[in-house]
């Protein structure tokens, strides 16, 4: 399971795709520091992924549209299926709440995580890892379409004991 479906799912059981930050962004940045999301980078597919979360959590449901294809699909650790309704509609009741941020907060404390990007051409897959044992506990990848990233599938499995 992703970082971020192991966070929402320990706060609120939903099943929902993944983020977690550790590392620093490989390239350029804006002058405020934050990568572009739109540039062809392993640190715009980063940066995308933490708008992700993000969004999530703050209920930015029309970001989250945008950026999720109509075709994007998950599959949680319990062989269970989302889609981009599922995701859009847990997105929706953390809106006005910062309930999700706190319990997501102490989750990634509690739990460090490593990501790392293999990219071809359109096509970037984001791979989130136990830093200690290396195990890949979830993927999501994504497709750059329209001058973005997209994403349109995400695998999660459970933590490797």
């Amino acid at each position: 399971m992703t970082a971020r479906e192991r966070i929402l799912s320990a706060c609120f059981g939903l099943v929902l795709p993944g983020i977690v930050a550790t590392g620093m962004p490989a390239v350029a940045a804006d002058a405020n520091g934050q990568a572009d999301e739109n540039a062809k980078t392993t640190a715009a597919v980063i940066a995308v992924d933490d708008h992700w979360m993000e969004a999530e959590m703050s209920g930015d449901t029309a970001w989250l549209d945008a950026m999720l294809l109509p075709e994007y699909r998950s599959i949680s650790a319990d062989g269970k299926p989302a889609d981009k309704q599922k995701i859009l509609a847990g997105a929706a009741r953390n809106r006005g709440s910062d309930k999700m941020r706190k319990q997501v907060d102490a989750w990634l404390k509690a739990h460090p995580t490593r990501k790392s990007v293999v990219m071809q051409g359109d096509v970037a897959i984001l791979s989130f890892s136990d830093p200690k044992t290396g195990h890949v506990m979830s993927s999501d990848v994504f497709v750059y379409r329209d001058g973005g990233w997209h994403a349109i599938y995400s695998q999660h499995s459970k933590t490797a004991k």
